[in-house]
């Protein structure tokens, strides 16, 4: 497969390093297309082509070249989440599949754009939903599917993110809706996704809340910050910032973004105090289900802990799920927890709660990615994938319908059905496992 990776900031290192260094001897990365000269040389020198002058190298706008000359069979989409619709409809009008980064796109004018090139080319989107391919987030799948406790009926679902990650979509272009949706899309995609493919059953009705509950001025001045700058590189009080982030400090950070700012003047450490800050840090959403399951779910990106407590309520007994990926911070230092931190607890009606021997993988996501990764560029040589794992358009769809739904609801103040959304603006999704 000859393919073409268009973005080539950090995230696309998962598919880049994949494919060089262990599927080589079945793929070539044939060219790199970034809206950024410097970070898109750095990326054509981890792409070694021996024998020639390297990777074809392409700015953004030559797109449309890049697949004329090069002829890609797949384009992979590792843009910022906005430029998503753009890049696979062009790709798909040019007979070219798609692996995208989540999410699939951020609003509704952008997946009717999406859903409608699909219908016209044939061509096939994915969308990496690594979370899907965790040992223990599929063995939730398969304690549901196989009846363990009986019907689901609810689901209460945590996601905390901690000082370090949460903030970090504070300060730099995930901070404004209008590039990412807001957490409740960019990073509860993830979420939402695990959700309808657990339940194996869609969003129907949504409502929800959302503020701006710490990352605002006026915590500033709480924490003694005053005087802080617009970003960390020029703050005259970012010795005593918990959210000091030191470009210079970082290799990967300097090589990737603060060398590459005379090329385009993309700041990647802007105050994650400033007022301008378009997007909530604490969101809850009640969801209910086409099946009738219903589900509360809450983010908050400021929590001194990161990972996530979830628990089904069955006709037979309950799971309750619980993974701490990071104990806390401290010191600015993140301490990551170990293979213990994952648990899961059965529950069933008339007998002793037990804890569930939970299967763990080696690689990141818990051992999602090396999975996924595999059946993406290696799917002959892996087992026959039982619990439908690859995610397609729809299910690419559905993953951000609840939150664009959820967004609409903190904006009206009103519960939002999933089907009327969709009929006012004239979009056809079909539904999941179809």
């Amino acid at each position: 497969m000859k393919i073409a990776i268009v973005g080539c900031g950090s995230r696309h290192k998962m598919f880049s390093g994949s494919v060089v260094e262990d599927y080589a001897d079945k793929h070539e990365i044939v060219a790199l297309c970034d809206s950024n000269a410097h970070r898109l040389g750095l990326a054509s020198k981890a792409v070694p082509k021996p024998g020639t002058n390297g990777v074809a190298t392409y700015l953004a706008p030559d797109f449309d070249r890049l697949i004329e000359e090069q002829k890609p069979d797949t384009i992979v989409v590792a843009t910022p989440d906005f430029l998503h619709s753009d890049y696979i409809v062009r790709a798909f009008e040019a007979g070219c599949d798609v692996i995208c980064e989540k999410p699939l796109t951020i609003d509704l004018t952008r997946l009717k754009q999406i859903l409608e090139a699909q219908e016209r080319t044939g061509q096939k989107v994915m969308v990496t939903f690594n979370y899907r391919y965790s040992p223990a987030r599929t063995q939730i799948k398969q304690l549901l599917a196989s009846g363990t406790i009986g019907t689901v009926t609810a689901v209460d679902f945590r996601w905390h993110l901690d000082r370090v990650h949460g903030a970090d979509y504070f300060r730099r272009w995930h901070r404004q809706k209008e590039n990412s949706g807001g957490l409740l899309v960019h990073k509860s995609t993830h979420h939402f996704d695990l959700l309808n493919w657990w339940l194996n059953s869609a969003p129907s009705d949504v409502y929800a809340s959302g503020r701006r509950a710490f990352y605002h001025p006026e915590m500033a001045v709480e924490l003694g910050l005053s005087d802080r700058g617009a970003r960390c590189a020029d703050c005259q009080v970012s010795d005593k910032c918990a959210f000091h982030l030191d470009l210079e400090g970082d290799a990967e950070l300097a090589s990737l973004y603060r060398e590459a700012e005379a090329d385009d003047g993309y700041y990647r450490d802007l105050c994650v105090f400033d007022a301008e800050i378009g997007i909530e840090d604490t969101m809850q959403a009640h969801i209910r289900y086409a099946s009738g399951v219903t589900a509360n779910y809450t983010l908050t990106a400021y929590s001194p802990w990161e990972g996530l407590e979830i628990k089904f309520q069955g006709t037979k007994g309950d799971i309750t799920h619980r993974h701490v990926e990071v104990h806390g911070v401290f010191g600015g230092e993140r301490a990551h927890a170990g293979d213990e931190a994952v648990t899961t607890e059965l529950h069933l009606a008339g007998e002793e709660p037990r804890m569930l021997d939970v299967p763990l993988g080696e690689g990141h996501h818990g051992g999602a990615d090396p999975v996924m990764l595999g059946y993406i560029f290696d799917p002959d040589n892996m087992e026959p994938d039982q619990y439908g794992r690859a995610s397609d358009h729809v299910a690419g769809g559905w993953s951000i319908l609840t939150g664009i739904a959820a967004n609409a609801s903190i904006e009206t103040g009103s519960a939002v059905n999933v089907q009327s959304m969709l009929r006012a603006r004239g979009i056809r999704l079909a539904a999941l496992g179809t």
